[in-house]
């Protein structure tokens, strides 16, 4: 069981690495966008990187609750996130293209830690 609650604080302390990089990715484009829309990119990466500010004490919290520890610190958030930084400036296009290939990853990350607590949680069937 303690191999189990290893891997599942591992796997949510890579979400909470991975959101956080997406956070900021998502902040800088929010800086930085350009363009005809502007306006409606501007406050969609707002809401988003709100959003994920929010998530990122969430997960941390539940990390906590597992009586683990969450990763912190720049540097160490940084190392462990496993996302493409983009440098600014890009097109609105490349901004949105990069900010949605970070959210997959983040997703496909976090269905991962759902199936390890799955898997921590449920029962076994009696045979």
């Amino acid at each position: 069981m303690a191999k189990k609650k290893a891997s599942l604080t591992d796997s949510l302390n890579q979400v909470l690495a991975d959101s956080y990089a997406t956070m900021s990715l998502t902040h800088l484009a929010h800086w930085n966008v350009e363009g005809p829309g502007f306006f409606a990119l501007h406050t969609a990466f707002q809401t988003q990187y709100e959003e994920l500010f929010t998530a990122v004490d969430v997960i941390a919290e539940r990390i906590r609750a597992l009586d683990a520890y969450a990763i912190g610190g720049l540097s160490t958030l940084a190392g462990a996130a496993k996302m493409r930084e983009f440098v600014s400036p890009l097109s609105q296009e490349d901004y949105v293209r990069s900010l949605i290939r970070c959210n997959e990853k983040l997703v496909a990350g976090a269905k991962r830690a759902r199936d390890l607590a799955g898997r921590r949680t449920t029962p076994r069937a009696r045979t």
